[in-house]
């Protein structure tokens, strides 16, 4: 019998520059998704939540994804392979948005490692650079940004554990 573990992130050692991390699945953004995010965020404005508005008082005559969204979603897209074992989050340097998104679009990502560093004052830990780029079904970039962060080195970071034992299946 072999018991796998689902890697979730990645520890200093496993970041190399260069390497690109294929995020999957990719998710389409519904109106829903959308509605329920401007409702969550106090973010009312009629660009995302009122079609009539959109169609007749917008350059794009429909409604448009709340950019925060598409970030958010992007971003926990890429925690899996990232940044699921890192220590915090430090920085995002830039965030930009090169087209928009819309409802029932389908958003899929990929990141790229450009450097890691070790910790200057704690020699458990190093931070890494990343660039994280999104594509909609249509192959066109909608978003992309950079961000660093703290990652443990491999024989510092906690040991995973669950609150039941080994012997569930015997």
């Amino acid at each position: 019998m072999t018991v796998h573990d689902r890697p979730f992130g990645r520890y200093y050692e496993d970041f190399e520059p260069g390497d690109i991390y294929r995020h999957w699945p990719g998710k389409t953004i519904t109106e829903a998704d959308d509605h329920l995010f401007c409702m969550i965020t106090m973010n009312h404005h009629p660009l995302h939540t009122n079609e009539y508005f959109a169609e007749n008082e917008t350059v794009h005559k429909k409604n448009v994804v709340v950019g925060n969204l598409v970030y958010s979603l992007v971003l926990g897209m890429s925690v899996p392979d990232v940044s699921g074992s890192c220590i915090a989050n430090l920085e995002v340097e830039s965030l930009i948005h090169r087209f928009p998104t819309f409802h029932g679009d389908t958003i899929y990502a990929e990141t790229r490692v450009l450097d890691r560093a070790e910790s200057k004052s704690k020699g458990d830990r190093g931070v890494v650079t990343v660039e994280t780029k999104a594509f909609n079904q249509r192959g066109e970039e909608v978003c992309y940004f950079r961000r660093k962060l703290m990652v443990w080195k491999s024989e510092f970071a906690p040991q995973r554990k669950r609150p039941y034992g080994d012997n569930v299946w015997e």
